[in-house]
């Protein structure tokens, strides 16, 4: 026969194991695709295939997490309550988070694109560029900045382009 303590520390378990995975759903991805970090193949692709199942994991762990919290609330003292709805609030971030494209706030589009003259530019010597010209207009597209928005729609000599990086 299993003594109450025993079931009350295999809830804690089972609350700690379904928060735990919960927001490592969320905040796995998030950590690693980052702007302007290292990330290795086989991070990429850890991190795309959680960030794939993180909506229905992340509400089947929230759901478990939330039974075993309302199972173990009765029968805590204060402060293990409030551990309970600090880890439950960090579990429902979770659970909304990874619903939402967060990847838009952290790569987002340039508004309207400002050009200098190739003279009065601030860029290092060595610094890499995009190039696109037609006819006698020309645009120059910093890599630096082209790898934090990845996109910038542009008109040169009239012609519509959409610069990539």
């Amino acid at each position: 026969m299993q003594s109450s303590s025993d079931r009350r520390g295999f809830l804690w378990f089972a609350f700690a194991a379904s928060a735990v995975v919960a927001i490592g759903l969320f905040f796995v991805p998030a950590f690693i695709i980052r702007p302007f970090t290292h990330q290795s193949a086989t991070g990429l692709a850890l991190a795309l295939a959680l960030r794939q199942r993180a909506p229905w994991g992340t509400l089947a762990a929230a759901l478990l997490c939330l039974v075993f919290a309302l199972i173990l609330w009765g029968a805590t003292g204060r402060w293990r309550k409030i551990v309970l709805a600090l880890v439950m609030v960090l579990v429902a971030f979770s659970a909304v988070m990874s619903r939402l494209n967060y990847f838009e706030w952290m790569f987002h589009p340039v508004p309207s694109a400002q050009f200098e003259s190739a003279s009065a530019s601030k860029l290092d010597k060595g610094e890499m560029i995009l190039a696109v010209r037609f006819g006698s207009d020309a645009r120059a597209y910093p890599i630096r900045e082209m790898a934090y928005h990845h996109v910038l729609n542009d008109v040169v000599a009239g012609v519509p382009v959409a610069v990539t990086y």
